[in-house]
């Protein structure tokens, strides 16, 4: 199954390429939260691979939501992380495979099609880069540690912007960055790029295959108050382990949790 979603992701991430910088149909799913029609390409891709391999699983993608059935199998997709990066032909863009077996990620995939870069882990094997194993960071103090994060697509409406998190993480982390694309971010927590990421109101597809690779390479993955991380709650703390708790402390001092 691991070999089947990286062939998939990669199918999926060279349709990707393929049509940056080509007109593409641009929609709105909120004020600031777009669709395009390469995200629905490439989600129609992956699902249609699904359904021909394993028709019985259940799949939950970001455009199309849930196509329920009774199997302890289901397939977690983002067939496009970072849309508004890719519509603006700013190159850090994934896709994002996973798959559970009664609730627990069993294996996860992300393909960044631009720098050909295949995250992948197997629950209990290790995480990989391009078929090289990964680890997280050892930087222990949070003062020398980078972090990235994201920012809600209803930051207009909501009281829950990040903002005050990221005012406080930028006055103790030595430096934060902000990709726009979750499952990248994640990865790059996972084989030592970033130190910790942290963010809120995500969705499954956004963190279920980045969770598991950096939990395959040692790191430690959590809600904002420490506790078990769910793919299903949205709010999520990824580290290296070594500033994890650091993190939580620096997000207790804000109210900026999503406790739903």
């Amino acid at each position: 199954m691991l070999n089947f979603a990286i062939r998939v992701a990669q199918d999926a991430g060279r349709l990707l390429r393929d049509r940056l910088g080509t007109r593409i149909q641009v929609n709105l799913k909120g004020d600031i939260n777009l669709v395009t029609d390469v995200d629905i390409a490439s989600e129609h891709l992956i699902r249609e691979a699904i359904a021909d391999h394993y028709p019985r699983h259940q799949v939950l993608a970001e455009e199309e939501g849930l196509h329920d059935a009774a199997s302890e199998y289901r397939w977690v997709i983002d067939p496009l992380d970072g849309t508004t990066n890719y519509a603006h032909g700013f190159p850090i863009f994934a896709v994002s495979i996973a798959l559970e077996r009664n609730g627990e990620t069993m294996l996860g995939v992300v393909y960044d099609p631009m720098r050909d870069e295949l995250f992948a882990a197997e629950r209990g094997s290790g995480a990989s880069l391009n078929n090289k194993a990964i680890h997280v960071s050892s930087t222990e103090p949070l003062s020398r540690s980078m972090l990235s994060t994201g920012f809600p697509y209803d930051i207009r409406t909501s009281r829950l912007t990040n903002l005050n998190n990221w005012s406080n993480f930028a006055m103790t982390a030595q430096a934060l960055r902000r990709t726009g694309a979750a499952s990248v971010d994640m990865c790059y927590v996972a084989c030592g790029r970033f130190d910790g990421f942290w963010e809120l109101n995500l969705s499954p597809w956004d963190t279920a295959a980045g969770a598991l690779i950096v939990e395959e390479a040692g790191g430690r993955v959590t809600n904002f108050g420490g506790g078990e991380f769910s793919n299903y709650k949205p709010e999520v703390i990824a580290s290296n382990g070594h500033i994890h708790e650091q993190m939580v402390e620096v997000i207790s001092r804000a109210d900026q949790r999503n406790t739903a």
